[in-house]
């Protein structure tokens, strides 16, 4: 564990990764777009990292779903242990020059690999990539993500698309959950010998995931 990113030996032994969005007062209230911010934790709902949403009121609130945005995780002591930057791009599927990337840093300042969305006319598609931008995982969607008072799956696959060997959910919590607060609630399901690094990413791809497909009130009923 010595050779791993400072922080991310926590991850090391999980194969189940929780997160679960804190709702503002206000932002229930008033509808009103405030910075998010997550606790991760482990099966066990153990607080494993903090993570804060940083960007401005215009960008939550005008641009929300495609918002640029800088999320900094932070350990129980407080150290920033990974950073995941997002910049503003539009959000299509139909056509490629619109399609989304993430980075995550772990420390901060040091690349550990890409969220990149592949083009599909039908199908929610992502690649996993490690710091030298070479493929490792591949994240497909199912073609509708409205979940309709379930579990929404994307399934963590090898890079031939046939064998799955994970999955991030977008667990459902109920309607008025939804409809009103708006929250969020992943589950991040991998092998748990898989490289940390790796698993940085993926937290950063639940995020990206997030956003693009469960950002408005009535989405994941």
């Amino acid at each position: 564990t010595h050779n791993l990113p400072p922080g991310l030996e926590y991850l090391n032994q999980l194969d189940r990764i929780i997160i679960h969005q804190q709702v503002e007062l206000l932002e229930a209230i008033l509808g009103t777009e405030t910075s998010s911010k997550y606790e991760i934790k482990n099966h066990l709902g153990q607080r494993v990292y903090f993570a804060v949403e940083e960007n401005d009121c215009f960008d939550r609130n005008l641009c929300s779903p495609i918002r640029s945005f800088t999320i900094r995780i932070a350990d129980n002591t407080g150290r920033e242990v990974i950073t995941v930057n997002r910049p503003l791009r539009c959000n299509s599927c139909w056509f490629p020059c619109f399609l989304q990337e993430l980075e995550v840093q772990s420390p901060p300042g040091t690349i550990a690999g890409y969220v990149v969305q592949n083009w599909d006319p039908f199908l929610p598609k992502f690649t996993i990539q490690n710091e030298s931008k070479e493929d490792i995982l591949k994240i497909i969607g199912p073609y509708a993500t409205c979940g309709w008072f379930g579990d929404v799956d994307f399934e963590v696959k090898a890079l031939n698309e046939m064998s799955t060997i994970g999955k991030i959910s977008k667990y459902w919590s109920g309607f008025v959950n939804n409809v009103f607060t708006n929250t969020a609630n992943f589950g991040i399901q991998v092998p748990v010998d898989l490289d940390v690094r790796i698993k940085a990413v993926m937290i950063g791809a639940c995020f990206l995931i997030d956003l693009m497909f469960f950002e408005n009130s009535l989405d994941g009923l």
